[in-house]
């Protein structure tokens, strides 16, 4: 299988997770749920996705034993490592903020501003969980120390994102009726 078509950011994302020690999907997936702010793809792509760059000759694999029994376990190959040179030569865009929380402020003259409030307010259990994850990832990160500095720098920019939501979420309960 070949392509030349360009990679998908969630494609970039498996290369990067897999880093220079290597990881199988349900690391992928492991990491995915302690990382639920940065990304929110489904389990099952993160056993597909893996195969796929493999086949297109981005990611190796060999078999490992596990508890039960054998895993995958991929690494980088030196076209992956190419893929992320090239990709880091463009310019990152701005990331979307194309949440259910901004159709929901919108939509607050339709449904009215109490039944919206009560929506978004409903965040806040979610958005500790989150910083509780973060604090976790924070202390984790010290496990891998080539990456320490890089895990911390996001994590930073993840905790910014997530008080900016909770402030506006201040807003939005002194600013709409109940």
């Amino acid at each position: 299988m070949s392509s030349d078509a360009p990679l998908t950011f969630f494609e970039y994302e498996i290369l990067v997770l897999v880093g220079s020690n290597g990881a199988g999907p349900h690391d992928l997936v492991r990491m995915s749920r302690q990382g639920r702010t940065y990304s929110s793809a489904a389990d099952s792509q993160y056993y597909a996705v893996p195969k796929r760059l493999e086949a297109l000759g981005y990611l190796t694999s060999r078999k490992e034993p596990g508890r039960t029994h054998e895993r995958t376990h991929y690494t980088l190959t030196a076209k992956g490592r190419r893929a992320l040179r090239e990709w880091m030569k463009q310019p990152a865009s701005f990331p979307r903020t194309d949440t259910s929380a901004t159709s929901r402020i919108i939509a607050a003259d339709l449904v009215g501003e109490p039944a919206v409030k009560r929506s978004l307010l409903a965040m806040r259990p979610e958005i500790d969980f989150l910083l509780e994850q973060l604090d976790a990832g924070v202390e984790r990160a010290q496990d891998l120390p080539h990456r320490e500095k890089y895990l911390l720098l996001s994590h930073d920019l993840a905790r910014r994102v997530i008080l900016a939501h909770r402030d506006w979420l201040d807003e939005v309960e002194r600013e709409l009726d109940d």
